[in-house]
């Protein structure tokens, strides 16, 4: 039986992180699976993985300090930041020698690199005889630092794989490996959908600049100025946690908007059974798999057009709304048709209902078998 390796950065909660284990776990009775992470950040990992899959964390008892080193800087604790300094500067040569050595002597027959800089690293060090992968989550939103940064990457690797059909055409005509576009999936589906009565909106995702959650909040507080018995859940945490909160209290929203922080499975799946409306505020988005998530209960969904993933999923004005220029009237505008109807709401979330099964894990094990048994 072949084996496989899977490279990340860590297997803490993300998006990248779920889809590492998502196809961990499909692959895992045709291959011997071993997934390899820098980091440990958790006892337990987020996401189910199958126990046959194996595990190997290359730093141990270190994690990112970039957080530590900042709130320091902030607090004007220059023997504290010197400390957190050397800390990251060691974190760091650990990060890239550990991983380097790790490829050097990996001796599995095909290597997923699932990060820019380990597809260098694997292109630079990887044996000529593995199928080395290197597999893209993220859109590079026209950024010419970033699109550089990933053509120089993958230069010396057999296949790219890219979650979107936007950044295959786009790719593949600057980069040497094979671009195929294999849309990430849902390995799950509820057994019964939202029933769309509850007076919640729903909105996952980490709490970043590019999630564009502050602009999310400047359309709620639109909605709730008309339907004030409506609520805002936010499932995630992150860097922009206190802005946003300071947001909410400005606007006196604390009682219709709430924000969960990191939620495991169970916990989200709950708050889609009880969600009516999705809205996406990212700037950008590769994919987007919280869309299909909410698809799959019922939900219709509305995302501004910024996030081209989102362009991917969403079939504007059948299963929910794109929003132009990133205008937050008009996404106030597009919630607040589909709370005052709710015949529409039904009709869209029966449409994103069947397109999320369009998504399953079975159809994209199969184009992965083409690449991994070599039929591209």
């Amino acid at each position: 039986m072949k084996k496989i390796t899977i490279l990340a950065l860590h297997l803490g909660y993300g998006g990248i992180e779920k889809c590492i284990t998502s196809l961990a776990n499909a692959l895992i009775d045709d291959f011997q699976i071993e997934i390899v992470s820098t980091y440990k950040l958790y006892d337990d990992i987020p996401f189910k993985l199958n126990e046959n899959i194996k595990i190997k964390y290359l730093i141990q008892d270190l994690k990112p300090n970039k957080k530590e080193f900042l709130l320091c800087l902030k607090k004007i604790q220059i023997i504290n930041a010197i400390k957190e300094g050397i800390n990251a500067i060691k974190i760091l040569h650990l990060k890239k020698k550990l991983m380097i050595d790790y490829i050097k002597n990996c001796n599995s027959d095909i290597i997923i690199s699932t990060r820019d800089i380990h597809n260098k690293w694997l292109g630079q060090y990887g044996k000529s005889e593995a199928v080395k992968i290197g597999w893209e989550h993220n859109h590079h939103n026209y950024n010419q630092k970033y699109i550089k940064k990933i053509i120089n990457s993958v230069q010396n690797l057999d296949y790219f794989v890219l979650v979107s059909k936007s950044l295959k055409e786009y790719y593949e005509k600057i980069v040497k490996p094979v671009c195929i576009y294999i849309p990430n999936s849902l390995d799950e589906y509820p057994l019964q959908c939202s029933k769309l009565t509850e007076k919640n909106i729903i909105s996952v995702g980490r709490l970043s600049k590019e999630k564009g959650f502050l602009d999310l909040i400047d359309v709620f507080k639109i909605v709730n100025d008309i339907y004030p018995d409506w609520c805002l859940n936010i499932i995630g945490d992150g860097s922009e946690k206190e802005k946003i909160e300071n947001k909410i209290k400005e606007n006196f929203l604390q009682d219709n908007i709430k924000l969960h922080g990191f939620q495991n499975k169970e916990y989200i799946n709950k708050m889609y059974e009880k969600s009516s409306i999705y809205v996406m505020s990212s700037y950008s988005e590769s994919f987007g798999i919280v869309l299909l998530e909410a698809f799959s209960y019922g939900i219709p969904a509305i995302a501004f057009d910024s996030a081209i993933g989102a362009t991917e999923i969403i079939s504007n004005n059948w299963d929910g709304y794109l929003i132009n220029n990133r205008d937050k009237q008009k996404m106030a505008k597009k919630i607040i048709e589909l709370i005052t109807s709710p015949n529409r709401r039904i009709i869209m979330g029966n449409n994103a209902s069947k397109k999320a099964y369009e998504y399953n894990i079975v159809k994209t094990k199969e184009e992965w078998l083409k690449i991994l048994n070599k039929n591209y």
